[in-house]
């Protein structure tokens, strides 16, 4: 029997080539999408065409995101996966976006995701089984300049699949993190740049260094042919096809030379969680109930 899963921002970037990957693999999708019978027709009607079911929801609305999951558990008996995919980046020096520029941001990457989860969790506990797949970055770990309001929601988000991870292991649902690297996606073409223009000007020469790193970057990934999107497309495949409580909680998929150090991080990371938990007498809740 096929699984359903359910992913968000299907649009483009990793969100459109995870549907299609798990399409061809014999999963049922239901893709996700803002403005899907406006700028995103063209992806709805081509997901389409491959067999997703697509569904209009915005992750910054509650009513968008319970209104869209109503519809989904009318039609659909039980949902197996819900991967938080949906995302926005950023370029700029963080001085210079204003709280607003950070709100939409944490608006999306954040509470987009938990307005998600709180939606499918219900449905999760009544099964005592469901996967969460929270979609994050190598800059969830590290940070890079440049990138401050993406690498503060990306590390905020982390934070919360390591808490949904515990607390809901005791029903049966499991929480994942993917952590891709830096990839030629739709996702660079879309990045929000600062509002305040006025601090800007007073870096001066500087001001356009963000650019400059980001050109560069591009030039390195057009010139690094393993760095295909497509790895992240396989990687969840991958990761959904593991059999429940042998998944890892963290995959990694970079091929830069970032993704060797921050792997050594997450070790270190998980060896010292296991040890917390310990301490207090939690472990237990490291591992899903089956």
């Amino acid at each position: 029997m096929s699984k359903n899963v359910v992913i968000t921002g299907a649009g483009g970037g990793f969100g459109k080539l995870i549907t299609k990957e798990l399409l061809e693999n014999g999963f049922s999708v239901i893709g996700t999408m803002r403005d899907s019978q406006g700028r995103n027709k063209q992806n709805k009607e081509e997901l389409e065409k491959l067999g997703a079911k697509v569904i209009e929801m915005d992750v910054t609305k509650n009513s968008s995101v319970d209104e869209a999951f109503q519809n989904i558990l009318k039609q659909y008996d039980k949902i197996d996966v819900v991967i938080n995919n949906a995302g926005i980046g950023v370029l700029g020096f963080q001085e210079t976006f204003t709280p607003e520029d950070f709100q939409k941001v944490f608006d999306i990457n954040v509470f987009g995701v938990q307005r998600v989860n709180r939606a499918i969790i219900p449905h999760f506990k009544k099964n005592g089984n469901g996967l969460l797949v929270h979609i994050s970055s190598l800059l969830g770990r590290i940070t890079v300049p440049f990138y401050g309001p993406y690498n503060s929601s990306k590390w905020a988000l982390e934070a919360l699949a390591e808490n949904y991870r515990a607390e809901l292991s005791g029903f049966g649902i499991e929480s994942c993190i993917v952590e891709p690297g830096g990839y030629p996606t739709s996702f660079i073409d879309n990045l929000l740049r600062p509002s305040d223009e006025a601090r800007k000007k007073e870096y001066g020469e500087l001001a356009n260094v963000p650019e400059g790193f980001l050109k560069g970057f591009e030039e390195n990934l057009a010139n690094n042919p393993e760095q295909n999107p497509r790895s992240v497309a396989i990687a969840v495949l991958d990761l959904l096809n593991k059999p429940k409580g042998e998944k890892p909680f963290r995959t990694i998929i970079d091929k830069m030379g970032m993704g060797n150090h921050v792997e050594e991080y997450n070790t270190h990371s998980a060896k010292m969680t296991e040890g917390i938990y310990t301490a207090f007498g939690i472990a237990h809740m490291l591992s899903v109930k089956q």
